[in-house]
């Protein structure tokens, strides 16, 4: 689906659910544990899969944009890859992808998704990223692909400081993030959200602002190579969609 998980389970608004998706596949956090997030998405990994994509346009500009990057010699790693349909789709555009999740259910959907398709050069492992912080090498990466996940994160500064890290001088960081501190709905979801993540419905969420994350992108030490999002009819970007952002780290 749109951005790779939704919060189709809280339907806050329909552009909220499409792109609001990789909840769960990121790291540990200080309010939400590993294992408790991971067995959320654990539970939603078969209907996550066969949910359609809710803007397929959307989703195809940000697969041509990311694909522009792309060379035959990459290494890349993708965090929180879901059910691996994205990783699986720039596969023949790189050398080899490691795409990471903590839920293993996601995982297990992946892999079989590979071998149907027989796709040799993407591995999937379950993994948070402060687990992949301890095996993963400063600047061994060619890119890194972080969708729909930094607005899900309570450390999101602490995984942007870690991306940089891994990628060499030139590398990229494919990103797309659901501000919605920009949406319509942002009242709503201050106010839904806490008691929400309380009950159980789904793990952290901020609520930040596109400003707010183009800075935490300088503030990481990345200057921003490109940056996009889907266009309302009067040719203004619609800031109810999610930002679509290159980071570079520079040479």
């Amino acid at each position: 689906m749109n951005l790779k998980r939704s919060l189709s389970f809280l339907p806050l608004t329909e552009s909220l659910s499409a792109s609001s998706s990789k909840l769960h596949r990121t790291m540990s956090t200080t309010s939400t544990p590993v294992d408790t997030t991971a067995k959320f998405w654990d539970k939603m990994a078969p209907g996550y899969f066969k949910s359609p994509i809710k803007d397929l346009d959307a989703y195809q500009t940000k697969l041509e944009l990311t694909q522009q990057y792309l060379k035959p010699d990459m290494d890349l790693l993708e965090f929180g890859c879901g059910t691996g349909g994205t990783s699986l789709i720039h596969a023949p555009n790189v050398k080899h992808i490691l795409a990471t999740d903590i839920s293993s259910k996601m995982i297990e959907i992946a892999k079989k998704q590979a071998d149907e398709k027989q796709v040799a050069n993407v591995d999937f492992k379950v993994a948070s990223v402060d687990e992949l912080s301890n095996s993963i090498p400063s600047n061994s990466l060619d890119g890194v692909l972080g969708l729909s996940i930094l607005h899900l994160v309570d450390n999101r500064q602490e995984v942007m400081k870690q991306t940089y890290n891994w990628l060499k001088p030139g590398g990229y960081f494919f990103t797309s993030t659901v501000c919605i501190n920009d949406m319509k709905v942002a009242p709503l979801v201050r106010l839904i959200a806490p008691v929400a993540q309380w009950l159980g419905f789904f793990p952290p969420l901020s609520v930040i602002s596109s400003d707010q994350l183009r800075q935490d992108f300088k503030d990481a030490g990345f200057s921003i190579e490109k940056e996009w999002r889907p266009t309302k009819p009067n040719g203004k970007p619609d800031k109810d969609t999610a930002v679509f952002i290159i980071g570079r780290k520079p040479k």
